[in-house]
């Protein structure tokens, strides 16, 4: 096979890997959005078809069933993107791990917090509501669940580090505080339902972490 056969062949991969991705996330983000508005038990396959310009059967082997569905448009939600980049290695949390303020990584945590809450709120709202039926959702949401509180671990973690843990306050009771306020329920009863902005809910977060964590 000479050269130019291989550079053709690597180049028609190429362009159908691209190609998929690209369907798989326009078929995502219809999902989403037709999740959020009619809510996970509302909404088939054949509607996330036609809000995404395809065939079901495209959807189908783009991404797979509901189920699929919901958990590439949480995934999606957290980091704003779907490239193959845990959260640990984020720019968001390259930054906290190297603050040696306190306060700052308060500050920046909280960011991180509240700029995933921003895109995952609604999808999250979903997720609960679907965990009440669908096996696979529950899976998910408890799988979610965990993974913030292993995140809330490692932040208290960088914490003590720094030295920026209050006497009397154990790891884990501030990594429970931690992991009870990034769910995105206050951000939802505050900013999506309440109308605050989502710079004052950041700066209450920001407040709350502060007094309950941080030494005085």
């Amino acid at each position: 096979m000479s050269e130019t056969d291989t550079g053709r062949r690597r180049y028609r991969s190429e362009l159908r890997a691209r190609q998929a991705r690209e369907t798989r996330q326009v078929v995502v983000e219809a999902a989403a959005a037709l999740f959020v508005r009619h809510g996970y038990a509302a909404t088939t396959l054949a509607a996330v078809a036609a809000a995404a310009g395809v065939s079901r059967k495209t959807v189908f082997n783009a991404v797979g069933g509901k189920s699929a569905l919901l958990h590439l448009a949480w995934d999606r939600s957290l980091t704003g993107d779907d490239e193959p980049v845990p959260m640990a290695q984020r720019a968001a949390v390259r930054q906290i791990l190297a603050s040696t303020d306190p306060a700052e990584s308060v500050r920046l945590w909280v960011a991180m917090v509240v700029d995933v809450q921003v895109r995952s709120a609604p999808i999250g709202r979903v997720l609960a509501a679907a965990a009440d039926v669908d096996p696979d959702a529950a899976a998910l949401l408890a799988m979610a669940d965990a993974e913030r509180l292993q995140g809330a671990r490692e932040f208290v973690e960088h914490l003590q580090r720094v030295g920026g843990l209050r006497a009397g306050v154990t790891p884990e009771a501030a990594a429970d505080v931690c992991w009870a306020h990034n769910d995105g329920s206050a951000y939802r009863r505050l900013v999506l339902e309440r109308g605050w902005p989502a710079a004052v809910f950041e700066q209450w977060l920001v407040r709350v972490i502060t007094t309950s964590v941080l030494p005085d």
